[in-house]
């Protein structure tokens, strides 16, 4: 029985790793995962087809914590319209303080005493009243948390220009630096247009795409010694 299944979460739309431990587990049934917010409610997709995994990516994936009961999935369920509730009510109040920040998504912890308020921003902002307005609000701990373009496109979603799922979206777990120079050494016509991503910074696949490549040209330049 393979230790690490393929699971979908309906709330962020990705696919993921998580090892299940010795429940006995099928395809289509609900769980919970271990995540930053207290646990996750996530969908068994498959079972049988992530035996490739070594030992070290093995670690590296959430745990499964139980099999979901009805109570977690009504809850789930709940927090869903309690989050978009929260993400209407801040982007007011984000309009009435006339606050120059972008609203991208918000989530609560398993055990509803915090939310997190992810925004962007090109500095820092001062949003201690709208703090003071969640808080009175929502009867809990407010954090609001900062992040960049390509995390913003990360976390949303949408499709590249190759016309599948991001990359960041779908199995990127972290951001490496992507140079105009990789796209050079693919033979890449330099032209913003073409080789910038949704969000604005060069397309991530530059750089494992440059990675492949090397390997490629350089087997090439052995056959032909």
């Amino acid at each position: 029985m393979p230790e690490v299944i393929c699971v979908y979460s309906e709330r962020t739309g990705r696919v993921f790793r998580a090892r299940r431990g010795d429940l006995d587990l099928k395809t289509d049934e609900y769980c919970i995962v271990e995540s930053e917010l207290g646990g996750e409610l996530v969908k068994v997709v498959d079972i049988s087809s992530i035996t490739c995994c070594s030992e070290r990516d093995t670690k590296d994936q959430p745990r499964v914590l139980r099999p979901a009961s009805q109570d977690d999935m009504d809850k789930f369920q709940w927090m869903g319209k309690k989050e978009k509730e929260a993400y209407d009510f801040c982007l007011q109040r984000i309009r009435e303080h006339k606050l120059p920040m972008k609203l991208v998504r918000v989530r609560y912890f398993f055990n509803e005493k915090k939310g997190i308020f992810y925004y962007t921003a090109d500095g820092r902002i001062d949003f201690r009243s709208l703090v003071k307005d969640l808080a009175k609000e929502f009867k809990m701990r407010i954090e609001m948390r900062q992040i960049g373009v390509r995390d913003e496109a990360k976390m949303i979603g949408g499709m590249g220009v190759c016309g599948r799922a991001l990359c960041c979206f779908s199995f990127m777990k972290g951001f490496e630096p992507v140079t105009i120079q990789k796209a050079k050494k693919q033979n890449i016509v330099i032209n913003p247009t073409k080789i910038s991503g949704l969000c604005g910074r060069l397309m991530c696949c530059l750089a494992f795409e440059a990675e492949t490549k090397g390997r490629l040209y350089t087997d090439e330049d052995k056959v032909e010694e």
